[in-house]
């Protein structure tokens, strides 16, 4: 439910910013960026690829939290409070997800961005919609290594980000514990 709730409102979020990032961008501000694709696309321009970002999120999710439980067990068996391990785990969970989720990333910026030469080279006129279709097409115009673009700068991207995400998480749940059992009453 997290997941869905995150993602309804963080996709035209990320429409925005990718609009913006893209090089030659006609959108000078944020603003700008919401109006015309409001105007010249309608709402649902912003959730185009919310399907995509779902079915990325999920897996993403997934396999971070496996990872990171499983690291957890190979290098912190007792699950102590030791900030390294989860400063590991953590960045290396992030690292994995990232990597396996990238060629979902990439159908999910085509989305996003509705590219004019990705889309004039693939013979599309339109607009781009549905994952299938991203697939295809990035598949069409790069094969298989087309889905790995951008692979090092996401990775390197979600590696810090989820080691202080675990490592703050884990500060705060032994000094909550910790604190809830020195206030205990002695029986």
């Amino acid at each position: 439910m997290a997941t869905l709730l995150h993602d309804a409102v963080m996709n035209p979020a990320e429409v925005v910013k990718q609009r913006l990032q893209m090089y030659n961008s006609q959108h000078r501000s944020a603003i700008s960026c919401i109006r015309t694709v409001w105007r010249t696309e309608g709402l649902g321009a912003f959730y185009r690829s919310y399907t995509t970002q779902l079915t990325m999120n999920i897996p993403f999710q997934s396999i971070h939290f496996i990872t990171y439980e499983f690291l957890q067990e190979q290098v912190n068996p007792h699950r102590t409070y030791n900030p390294q391990s989860h400063i590991i785990s953590g960045g290396l969970a992030g690292a994995l997800a990232a990597a396996a989720t990238t060629p979902l990333d990439v159908c999910k910026t085509l989305l996003n961005t509705q590219e004019n030469v990705a889309l004039s080279l693939a013979n599309i006129s339109g607009r781009l919609s549905g994952m299938a279709n991203a697939f295809r097409t990035v598949y069409q115009l790069n094969g298989l290594a087309g889905y790995f673009k951008g692979i090092q700068a996401r990775v390197i991207y979600q590696m810090p980000s989820t080691a202080i995400s675990w490592s703050v998480y884990e500060f705060f749940k032994y000094f909550l514990t910790k604190r809830q059992l020195e206030n205990r009453a002695p029986y």
